[in-house]
């Protein structure tokens, strides 16, 4: 892999890490504690594997989130 190429790939993981933190923010969570948040995503990974309804409904409150980004 060219210089370039890492660089570019370096650089896109860095954004979607700034992206991810900023989730976190627009929930509302940028105060809580790191491992009560690692808690939280971790119990969520678990119970997505298993539960497409609850992912619907999760997704819904998402969208609807982003859908009012400009309130």
């Amino acid at each position: 892999m060219s210089r370039n190429a890492t660089s570019d790939a370096r650089k896109k993981d860095t954004r979607d890490k700034i992206e991810l933190g900023g989730l976190i923010v627009k929930a509302g969570l940028r105060f809580e504690k790191r491992a009560l948040l690692l808690g939280a995503l971790i119990d969520l990974q678990m119970r997505l594997k298993s539960d497409e309804k609850e992912r619907t409904r999760l997704t819904a409150i998402g969208a609807e989130a982003f859908g009012n980004e400009g309130e």
